[in-house]
């Protein structure tokens, strides 16, 4: 795992208070939650944006969504750059969302197209969906003009297990430095043959890293997830240390329970291969949260959209069609609602001028483990470089 030896020396890049950063950023069981102004500042979440989630992996959704019905071009944004995918056959890109002309975006957010070429509806210049110019009306007697210079950027894109990810400013670590020896832990689950059959989205008053902070730890759960506290042991489990820009550990059932459930029974099949007597819990930077369970892995693709607002996609997948997911889906639809409103009481909180960042408990090691990659990244730092 890549280190950096000295961050002290380093001066924040995001327009955060250094000496709030500097104390969070120091060894567990000294360090502090991160200053206020990560979780309220405007100008905050517009860098993070640009460098967080545009300058990483983001996940962009599941491939075989992103290319239904036909879809040769869909347009999405990542962070806060308009971005273009295109699907030929078996290949799948990405490219900047922005004609080489006069930067006309090519499609317009969430439009997608089936036609075999790409049109920008501003002058007509046409490319072909490997990304090179076909045609600009008006060049064809131009000496000084070559069609070879102007096709559309390419960004860097993977499939992973199923999802597409995208680093959208072409400037991040390769994705294999990225999820580093998180593929061993989530292989298992086989999660690019599982079928999705649930899916709710959120619209929250909270901030977007408040969910990843709360989803790291169950200090809480005692308190606020009691039928959670059924069926799997809040104090059990451990968080992994393992090189890679992700977060996470595992937690172990309780009383004779199969599965996160209700009643802490399945109603479903088990995943041939995937551990048996725990939950997976892991986050892969910067929005994938992936909970792997015996018979089924749930996610929550988590998209900022304010300082104080996130939309939270969360999706339930199956080892077949046939499976009624309602017994999984009614408990975290329960439980997911309890987070949300503690992450929105803890947003209320933060923009109270007395508030100061509060130390960790002896079991939130993840939530500091997460504060610090945030952290890292504001100095410049990749999210997988350990400091």
């Amino acid at each position: 795992m890549s280190t950096i030896d000295d961050v002290s020396a380093l001066a924040p890049l995001a327009p955060v208070d250094p000496d709030g950063l500097a104390r969070a950023l120091l060894p567990f069981g000294r360090s502090t939650m991160l200053p206020a102004e990560c979780y309220v500042s405007a100008d905050v979440l517009a860098w993070e944006r640009r460098n967080l989630v545009a300058g990483s992996w983001a996940c962009a959704g599941r491939i075989e969504e992103l290319r239904a019905d036909g879809a040769t071009q869909r347009a999405l944004v990542v962070g806060d750059v308009p971005v273009l995918l295109t699907f030929q056959d078996d290949d799948v890109r990405a490219f900047a969302n922005t004609c080489r002309h006069r930067a006309h975006v090519l499609l317009e957010d969430d439009e997608c197209s089936t036609n075999r070429s790409v049109l920008c509806a501003y002058h007509a210049w046409t490319y072909r969906l490997d990304g090179s110019l076909q045609g600009a009306p008006g060049f064809r007697d131009n000496e000084y003009f070559d069609k070879a210079d102007y096709g559309l950027v390419p960004l860097p894109s993977v499939v992973w297990h199923g999802w597409l990810f995208v680093n959208a400013t072409g400037t991040a670590a390769p994705f294999e430095e990225h999820i580093g020896v998180l593929d061993d832990l989530v292989a298992p689950y086989r999660p690019e043959d599982l079928v999705l059959r649930g899916r709710h989205a959120y619209e929250i008053a909270a901030n977007w890293k408040l969910v990843a902070e709360n989803y790291h730890e169950c200090y809480h759960c005692p308190l606020i997830h009691p039928e959670l506290c059924q069926v799997s042991n809040p104090t059990s489990g451990d968080n992994h240390q393992l090189p890679g820009a992700w977060v996470g550990g595992t937690m172990d059932f309780r009383n004779g329970a199969e599965t996160m459930s209700l009643d802490g029974r399945t109603r479903g099949r088990a995943i041939e291969g995937a551990p048996q007597d725990t939950v997976l819990y892991v986050q892969l930077f910067p929005n994938l949260l992936f909970s792997g369970h015996p018979d089924y892995v749930m996610t929550h693709r988590v998209l900022p959209l304010a300082p104080d607002r996130t939309w939270i996609e969360c999706s339930w997948y199956f080892p077949g069609a046939d499976i009624d997911p309602a017994y999984a889906v009614e408990f975290w639809d329960l439980t997911n609602s309890q987070d949300w409103r503690a992450c929105e009481l803890v947003q209320r909180g933060l923009s109270s001028p007395h508030f100061s960042p509060g130390p960790f408990a002896p079991n939130e090691d993840a939530v500091h483990q997460w504060v610090q990659m945030v952290g890292r990244t504001y100095l410049g730092i990749p999210p997988h470089v350990d400091a």
